[in-house]
């Protein structure tokens, strides 16, 4: 019996991973870490209230259940509310991690921690993990940050990049991507997508699966998690109204630098997904196809 901690258990990934693990419950013991009261809708494991910037607490309690993987899903990911509120954002994104390293090492636990393509600066694209980051975000910087404090401690870890998540769970928290493009040209109102920014989007599915894949791999090292296709996000907007049978002609294309946003956005990002092809024997589709099966789940709820 494997025992997991799932730290930021409310949140689409952490939801999407109750779901996944506890279908398997001969095999896993999972444990949720969130703030508030558990809104997984489910009530088949153990759930813990926790604010995870507590240090003391935060390390009393993993000590209690000694797990044997800690996935840590828990971030504050709003990239313009990083840039304004710095604090938080590093107390989040850094020290807890260095909270959660810290205490692996006293129990022998092996930490699954996400990151983001965010700490490139976008103008090459096609990222490999091996390639020099460059954050252009006060966001960018924290997660690599977290990065390196795994990096430089002598812990087992896994720490899995990804881009533009985007699913439904049973309370959401917030909105992504597919859901809001949807939602407005079902309501048939205008949406303006920038056209100059380029990424490769991530179904959860695919996100939760690459976690359990580098627990039973006990996978180590740095791995790449999206989907196999670099499209411009208004591209990404298109294929959003294709799949969902919605009126494209809705969509308004608008370049980045006219939206004045807070924090800047890498204009090209992307993965190169040989090393998790090879390595996890993970082999992530194209957005369209995550897309379609996104859809009959959907269809299914």
């Amino acid at each position: 019996m494997v025992k997991v901690i799932i730290t930021g258990s409310n949140g689409l990934l952490g939801q999407t991973l109750l779901g996944l693990l506890l279908k398997e419950k001969e095999s896993y013991q999972v444990i949720g870490f969130s703030k508030g009261k558990n809104r997984s809708g489910r009530e088949d494991f153990n759930y813990v209230s926790i604010d995870l910037t507590k240090k003391e607490n935060l390390k009393e309690k993993i000590q209690e259940i000694q797990p044997d993987f800690i996935i840590n899903t828990a971030a504050m990911t709003q990239v313009d509310d990083c840039e304004t509120n710095k604090e938080d954002c590093n107390i989040l994104n850094v020290e807890v991690v260095k909270w959660l390293g810290d205490v692996s090492k006293e129990i022998n636990a092996h930490l699954i921690h996400l990151s983001t393509d965010f700490i490139f600066d976008g103008k090459k694209g096609h990222y490999k993990e091996t390639d020099t980051p460059n954050p252009l975000s006060y966001y960018g910087l924290s997660k690599l940050k977290s990065e390196e404090v795994l990096i430089h401690s002598d812990i087992e870890f896994t720490i899995l990049r990804t881009i533009l998540v985007y699913g439904e769970v049973h309370d959401m928290g917030r909105s992504n991507i597919v859901l809001w493009v949807k939602k407005m040209l079902e309501k048939g109102e205008e949406v303006t997508i920038v056209n100059d920014q380029y990424r490769t989007p991530t179904y959860v599915d695919d996100l939760a699966l690459a976690c359990k894949i580098s627990i039973e791999k006990k996978a180590t090292g740095i791995f790449n998690i999206s989907s196999n296709k670099l499209l411009s996000i208004y591209e990404i907007a298109q294929q959003i109204a294709e799949v969902f049978d919605l009126n494209k002609n809705l969509i308004k294309p608008i370049s980045s630098i006219k939206l004045n946003q807070t924090a800047l956005r890498p204009a090209k990002t992307g993965f190169d997904l040989l090393k998790t092809n090879k390595e996890l024997d993970f082999h992530p589709k194209s957005f369209k196809e995550d897309l379609k099966k996104f859809k009959e789940k959907l269809k299914k709820n």
